[in-house]
C-alpha cells in the first residue's frame, strides 16, 4: 500500500519534506489558502476544497493555533477523530514557547510546560486538543526558532536592515528546517504514539552573535549592538525576548538515533549562504522593519 501523507498547512516545513517522501514513492497531499505551484504535490485549497481522508496513512499538521486551540480541529474534529485508528502516524508542529521563561535554565521534554506567553498558552491548547483523540498516532514537535534558505539574517544585512539587539543573558534555542525535515522522517520510520520531541541545535546563543556571525560570513562590518530597552520593538518582537530558556534535544539522539546535519548556528548559517545567490541580491525600495 502506498504511503500518503497530508500537510494541514503547506508551509515551509512541509515544502522541504515533501520532496524527499516523493522521492521514495509517496503520495503527498498539501493544503493551501492560496494555489501553490507543488511538483508532484496534490493541492487543496484549504478551508474551502473538501480534504479527502481515504488512503491517507501520514499527516502533518504545521497550521498556528489561536485562542480557542487548533484551527483544524475546530474544522475537522469528527473526520480526525474517524480515521485516527487507521492512521500509521501523525505529527503536530508545536513550539518550545510552551516552556515558558525559564531564566536562561535547561528544559527537556520532562520538563512539565508552563508558558508565559499568548502563543505558547495557544499552543499548550493544541497539544491538549489533539492528545485528548482516542486512538491517534500522535507525535509532537516542539521547534525552537526555524531557519533555512530564505529564512536567514543576510537580506537583512545586505540592506542594512539589521540590528544587533542585546539583552544581557538572552539565549535563544533553534533549527534548521533540514534537520526538522529530518526529524520528521526518522519519526514516521520508527513511529512512538505519544512521542514529545524538543527539535533544537546543540547551541543556545544569543542572537547578536548569531547576526554578527552571519555579519562575518558575508565579510560585512558587523552591526553595532542596541540595547534592548532602546530598541523600539514591536510587541510581537519583544515577546520573544520574554522568554530566555536552553532547549535540550538528547531524545531525537537517542530515540530517533538522529545526527544532527546542523549542530549550531555557525554551519546553518555557511549552509544558507550556499544555497542563497546573494551575488544578485537587490536591496528593497522601502525600509522592511526590524
Amino acid at each position: 500500500m502506498q504511503k500518503t501523507l497530508l500537510c494541514l498547512g503547506y508551509g515551509y516545513t512541509a515544502r522541504h519534506l515533501a520532496p524527499q517522501l516523493l522521492a521514495r514513492g509517496w503520495r503527498v497531499i498539501g493544503t493551501a489558502r492560496e494555489p501553490v505551484d507543488a511538483p508532484g504535490v496534490e493541492m487543496i485549497t484549504w478551508p474551502g476544497a473538501q480534504i479527502t481522508w481515504p488512503g491517507v496513512t501520514h499527516v502533518l499538521n504545521s497550521i498556528g493555533p489561536n485562542a480557542m486551540g487548533d484551527p483544524v480541529l475546530a474544522a475537522l474534529s469528527r473526520e480526525i477523530a474517524a480515521i485516527a485508528p487507521n492512521l500509521e502516524w501523525l505529527g503536530y508542529l508545536s513550539t518550545t514557547a510552551v516552556y515558558g521563561d525559564r531564566g536562561g535554565d535547561w528544559v527537556d521534554e520532562a520538563t512539565p510546560i508552563a508558558p508565559t506567553s499568548e502563543r505558547g498558552n495557544w499552543r499548550a491548547l493544541a497539544e491538549r486538543q489533539w492528545q485528548e483523540i482516542p486512538d491517534l498516532p500522535l507525535h509532537i514537535f516542539r521547534l525552537a526558532g526555524i531557519y533555512g534558505p530564505g529564512r536567514g539574517p543576510f537580506a537583512k544585512l545586505m540592506a542594512g536592515k539589521a540590528r544587533r539587539i542585546v539583552k544581557p543573558e538572552q539565549v535563544f534555542s533553534r533549527i534548521h528546517v533540514e534537520d526538522i525535515a529530518q526529524a520528521l522522517l526518522a519519526s514516521m520510520d520508527q513511529p512512538n504514539p505519544g512521542g514529545i520531541y524538543n527539535l533544537c541545535d546543540d547551541d543556545p546563543a544569543p542572537p547578536q552573535d548569531v547576526l554578527g556571525h552571519a555579519a562575518e560570513l558575508l565579510g560585512l562590518p558587523v552591526p553595532a549592538e542596541v540595547p534592548f530597552d532602546e530598541a523600539g520593538m514591536t510587541p510581537m518582537a519583544r515577546s520573544f525576548y520574554g522568554e530566555n530558556k536552553r532547549v535540550r534535544n538528547n531524545r531525537i539522539k537517542t530515540e530517533l538515533r538522529m545526527e544532527l546535519l546542523y549542530p549550531s548556528y555557525r554551519e546553518g548559517l555557511r549552509a544558507v549562504l550556499d544555497a542563497e545567490d546573494m551575488d544578485s541580491f537587490v536591496p528593497p525600495a522601502e525600509p522592511t522593519g526590524v
